[in-house]
C-alpha cells in the first residue's frame, strides 16, 4: 500500500471518529483537525484527492502526534482504527477551551463567591468562532467564564447569563464592563470615568449609579461576550 493510500485511509478513519463524536459538519470537522482545513477541502480529500506532506504533518501535529502519523497505517488486521485519536477527555483540535472562573458574579448588590451553584463550567468554542468574536486566539487560561446573577445589568445581562472574562486585564482600561470585586462581593457592572472620580454603573436604571472609594474597587477582568440561556 502506498503513501497515498495511507493517508486517504488514515483521514477517512479520523472522519469517521468524528461523526462518532456527534460532529458532523465539514466546517467543525476541519477545525478539529487544525483550523486550516475549509469544508471544501475536506470534502475533497475525503474523494480521494492527494493528501500531500504539508498537510499530512499539519494533522498529525493538531492530533498531537508526531510528524510522520499520518503515513502510518492507524488501524488493525479486520480494518477497524487501532486506537480513536480524538482524545475523549481533552479539548478537540481546533477548539478553545473556556474554564470557568471561581464564583458567580453578582449583578444586583453582589454575591459572595459561594452563593450560588454553577451554570456552566466549561465551554469548548471553534477556534475560527472565537477569531470571529475576538479578533485573535487567546492563550490557555487568559479567557475564563463566569455566571452572571440578578437584575441590575437588564437588559444588557440577565440572570444566568454565562460572561466571558478576560483576566488578563486587571485594571481600568476605559469606560467598559468589567469583573469587579467590591467589599468582598464579586460583580459584573461598568465602570465609568467621570469629572470627580470612578463610577460603578448598572444598565438597569433602578439601581444608582455611585462613586466608591477607589481603594475598595479590585478589577479581575473584562467582559468581553455574554451567552444566555432563555426561552424563545
Amino acid at each position: 500500500m502506498d503513501i497515498r493510500e495511507i493517508r486517504s485511509r488514515n483521514f477517512r478513519h479520523l472522519i469517521d471518529a468524528l461523526e462518532a463524536k456527534g460532529i458532523k459538519g465539514r466546517r467543525d470537522q476541519g477545525a478539529q483537525l487544525g483550523g486550516f482545513l475549509s469544508p471544501s477541502y475536506v470534502s475533497q480529500l475525503l474523494g480521494g484527492k492527494y493528501i500531500g506532506d504539508d498537510v499530512a504533518k499539519k494533522i498529525s501535529q493538531a492530533l498531537g502526534k508526531d510528524h510522520g502519523w499520518m503515513d502510518r497505517p492507524q488501524w488493525s488486521e479486520d480494518g477497524e482504527p487501532s486506537v480513536s485519536p480524538i482524545p475523549e477527555n481533552e479539548t478537540p483540535p481546533g477548539y478553545v477551551r473556556f474554564d470557568l472562573f471561581e464564583g458567580g458574579a453578582g449583578m444586583g448588590a453582589g454575591m459572595v463567591n459561594q452563593d450560588y451553584p454553577e451554570v456552566v463550567k466549561t465551554i469548548e468554542v471553534a477556534e475560527w468562532e472565537v477569531r470571529r468574536k475576538l479578533g485573535y486566539l487567546p492563550q490557555p487560561g487568559r479567557i475564563q467564564i463566569i455566571t452572571g446573577r440578578g437584575p441590575s445589568m437588564r437588559p444588557k445581562l440577565e440572570d444566568g447569563d454565562i460572561v466571558w472574562i478576560d483576566t488578563s486585564c486587571d485594571y481600568f482600561d476605559g469606560d467598559d464592563y468589567y469583573l469587579i470585586n467590591i467589599g468582598g462581593e464579586t460583580q459584573i457592572k461598568m465602570l465609568q470615568k467621570r469629572g470627580d472620580g470612578l463610577y460603578v454603573v448598572s444598565v438597569n436604571t433602578d439601581f444608582p449609579a455611585y462613586r466608591p472609594d477607589p481603594g475598595d474597587v479590585s478589577i479581575l477582568g473584562k467582559a468581553l461576550i455574554h451567552a444566555g440561556l432563555r426561552k424563545f
